[in-house]
């Protein structure tokens, strides 16, 4: 005997989840490099927007888009024993950094790098307090 595919409950018809064809989709159809950041707390360097930090929204090889984003205009890291750019990522900004204020959402549509910081390294960038005007 086969299994019925649709059955009414108090004059609802519902389907049958097993009888349901179910298909993933994702935003580029395939697993990218770029993708793979969407959800990481990242820098953006790129040429036009410079140094970016936000949460990854969408990403591809035409551009990134972030949410909650932060300009980095100038910027050392807080451990001073850590290379620039990738001292920043892993400890944050020192006092003598500057950065732009907080936009919701931000896309840059170039030639970028992500680079993924640690949950402290992107706390001590969204609290920076040095606000570039």
């Amino acid at each position: 005997m086969s299994k019925p595919e649709t059955m009414m409950i108090d004059e609802v018809k519902y389907v049958r989840a097993d009888s349901v064809a179910k298909e993933v989709v994702s935003f580029t159809g395939e697993d990218t490099l770029a993708s793979r950041m969407i959800g990481k707390k990242v820098l953006v360097r790129s040429r036009n927007e410079g140094i970016n930090s936000g949460i990854v929204v969408l990403a591809d090889e035409t551009g990134v888009e972030l949410k909650d984003v932060r300009r980095i205009w100038y910027y050392k890291p807080k451990d001073k024993n850590l290379a620039w750019y990738e001292g920043v990522a892993m400890s944050g900004l020192s006092s003598a950094s500057k950065v732009s204020g907080t936009v919701l959402r931000k896309v840059i549509i170039e030639d970028y790098s992500m680079t993924e910081v640690t949950d402290s390294a992107f706390n001590s960038i969204m609290e920076c307090q040095n606000v570039k005007s």
